[in-house]
């Protein structure tokens, strides 16, 4: 019978050419964060920055500075993990095509 050889799954992605990287899509409740930078800080890859605006509190919020196709969300959820005042949450977008 046609089996595949198993493959290793190590620290590098299986398939690499096979797979699509997963798009998030980041949402802030601008008047619950304090600040704390946490989600800035842990971010896997690096989407958030320090606002230069303030929210009622004083506070400068995250804002997203993602480059298409080089530098996006992947939906982790890390950010939401790490917020102490649930002031950040991710969710997966669907493609277009998969939603068909």
């Amino acid at each position: 019978m046609g089996k595949k050889p198993m493959k290793f799954i190590g620290r590098g992605l299986v398939d690499k050419g096979d797979k699509k990287s997963a798009v998030g899509k980041i949402y802030l409740i601008i008047e619950r964060c304090k600040g704390c930078n946490l989600c800035i800080e842990f971010c896997p890859k690096d989407v958030l920055k320090e606002s230069s605006v303030f929210n009622k509190k004083g506070y400068h919020p995250p804002e997203l500075i993602e480059v298409p196709g080089e530098k996006m969300c992947v939906g982790c959820g890390y950010c939401s993990l790490i917020c102490p005042e649930f002031a950040i949450y991710t969710e997966i977008e669907e493609d277009e095509k998969e939603a068909e």
